[in-house]
């Protein structure tokens, strides 16, 4: 990660977020300022529904392994315990961390992901929903986990940005 390029990224960032020329604009500009902050491999963001008590994938940068479809049911777990309702971080970062709480854990592993951070996104007090970033094992060093808060102000704005309606 050089400064030069990291300040490239958050140029395009706001490109992106101040014309939002597409509805995915968002949220690849803020996969792009991700994987200039800390790195990912696999790269999505979810919504959180709490008043429906669901969550939905509202982008991908593999969507043939994890398509941007339907919903699934919110459970209250450990996870959800730490990430949503708390509104930490939640970090893994070895497969056998991940198939702890995600039962597509065998997926993830073939992608060649095996850790991952969940990174909670809120505007006054609500959660919006949850960026999420997987690579290789141990890849989320307490380096890069310092570095996702400059992640935070981003999120906030591509959920913004793409809850607009064109």
């Amino acid at each position: 990660m050089t400064d030069n390029n990291t300040g490239a990224a958050l140029r395009a960032f706001r490109l992106a977020i101040a014309q939002k020329t597409s509805g995915d604009a968002p949220w690849r500009a803020l996969q792009t300022l991700a994987q200039e902050i800390i790195g990912a491999k696999l790269f999505t963001v979810t919504t959180v529904d709490m008043e429906a008590s669901v969550a939905r994938r509202l982008y991908t940068n593999m969507p043939d392994a994890y398509p941007v479809s339907g919903t699934k049911p919110i459970e209250v777990d450990p996870w959800f315990e730490l990430v949503v309702q708390g509104g930490n971080l939640f970090v893994a970062n070895t497969l056998e961390e991940i198939a702890g709480h995600f039962p597509d854990w065998e997926l993830i592993g073939r992608l060649g992901c095996r850790s991952c951070i969940n990174m909670p996104v809120f505007v006054g007090g609500k959660i919006l929903g949850t960026v999420n970033m997987l690579d290789v094992e141990n890849h989320f060093t307490p380096e890069r986990i310092a570095l996702v808060e400059q992640l935070q102000i981003p999120a906030v704005a591509a959920f913004l940005a793409a809850s607009e309606e064109d």
